[in-house]
């Protein structure tokens, strides 16, 4: 039996990147198909799609849809799909394409590192397939604990962004279910990522309603890790996580 190739931080990149553009897309229909008022069934048949296979793209679930589908969408919807390439790389851009993403990763096994706990890149929520994976996932020896790290260096669509995780916490439970489960979203401290937090306060509480302090704490510090989703600052410049301070919601 030949040996399972691993696969290159490009194909890693490249799922990544798939998973977030068809969970963004995916909702784009889905919100167009209902403002025009059409079913899945209508929409499905205009472009020779099931529906079940359109709820599947609806729902995300559309990586491997071939861009002639995307681009049937599109017009069935009057809304056209925008393709592109990005500008080439500069001599001073010659670091990977998630080099963002990857930092944060590593700073947070480094953590792990210093604290005593097992750290795991890309750990499989499901062994049975592997490209359903958190960014980084711990092992808390004493309080038997595996933490499921996402790290985020641009949040794309948000609501997909939870439901993956909310994911990815119920495979892991599955998975082991002698192990207590907890989520923390690590995200870069850039300007675009600070106003989409800052704009949605009440989402953001409701979705990790656990202490920024104490996870800061637990990650920095090897402390018990909280109970409840948390989210907390990856400052690039100062290589270091920052506490998520909660917006005074007005009534």
């Amino acid at each position: 039996m030949a040996a399972r190739r691993s696969r290159t931080r490009f194909e890693i990149a490249g799922h990544r990147e798939a998973t977030a553009i068809a969970a963004t897309l995916g909702g784009q229909v889905r919100k167009a198909r209902r403002t025009r008022r059409l079913t899945q069934s209508t929409l499905a048949a205009r472009i020779g799609l099931s529906g079940a296979r359109l709820s599947e793209i609806e729902r995300g679930l559309g990586t491997r849809a071939p861009l002639e589908t995307w681009i049937a969408l599109g017009a069935a919807l009057d809304r056209p799909l925008a393709v592109t390439l990005s500008r080439p790389l500069q001599a001073s851009d010659t670091d990977a394409a998630d080099a963002g993403h990857l930092r944060i990763q590593e700073h947070v096994l480094r953590l792990a590192r210093a604290t005593g706990r097992t750290g795991t890149f890309e750990l499989p929520t499901r062994p049975s397939d592997a490209a359903r994976s958190t960014d980084v996932g711990l092992r808390d020896h004493p309080t038997e604990t595996r933490i499921l790290v996402e790290c985020w260096n641009t949040i794309g669509d948000l609501g997909a962004a939870v439901r993956a995780t909310n994911r990815k916490v119920a495979e892991a439970a599955a998975t082991w279910p002698d192990d207590r489960i907890a989520s923390v979203w690590v995200v870069a401290a850039s300007a675009a990522n600070h106003a989409l937090l800052a704009r949605y306060p009440g989402i953001i509480d409701a979705a990790f309603p656990g202490s920024s302090r104490a996870w800061v704490r637990s990650l920095e510090q090897g402390t018990a890790p909280p109970l409840e989703p948390g989210l907390v600052w990856f400052d690039p410049a100062k290589a270091r996580l920052a506490e998520h301070r909660r917006a005074t919601i007005r009534s």
